[in-house]
């Protein structure tokens, strides 16, 4: 018997393809369809997963740049600069970080400049945001 978990073989089909069926997901895990159903209920319950989504090629995109922007904050103003970031369109995604900068956000825009009035006009009006740093995603190797 394998010493993975049940609950960590079926995220890891699931973070592979996010789109796979319960019956896949089953088969790929070696567990039962009620089995992947009930613990795919249960982790969606506690927030474990949070959502599922399509992985893009920022490459192939002909309309679009994606860019993650990594902010730093007032750690007196955090907690309300974060629930402002989150409530923002955008912002795709939105991370705490233990890198450079505290907080990095997936933006989307049609091109540079519109980034940059993202940055401006949006991520830095924020109370709070102190710092913006940008960096393109070039082309999704894995």
């Amino acid at each position: 018997m394998s010493t993975v978990s049940t609950e960590e073989r079926i995220l890891s089909v699931l973070e592979e393809d996010a789109q796979a069926s319960c019956g896949e997901i089953a088969e790929r895990a070696e567990v039962s369809k009620p089995t992947v159903r009930k613990y795919i209920d249960k982790l969606e319950e506690e927030g474990v997963i949070v959502g599922y989504s399509a992985d893009v090629d920022p490459k192939k995109l002909s309309t679009q740049s994606i860019a993650m922007v990594g902010m730093d904050v007032d750690s007196g103003k955090y907690v309300s600069a974060t629930r402002e970031l989150k409530a923002l369109d955008e912002i795709e995604a939105l991370y705490t970080s233990s890198g450079d900068h505290m907080l990095m956000a997936e933006v989307r825009a049609a091109d540079g400049d519109e980034l940059g009035d993202v940055i401006n006009d949006e991520l830095l009006a924020v109370d709070g945001v102190t710092a913006a740093h940008p960096s393109f995603l070039q082309e999704r190797l894995k």
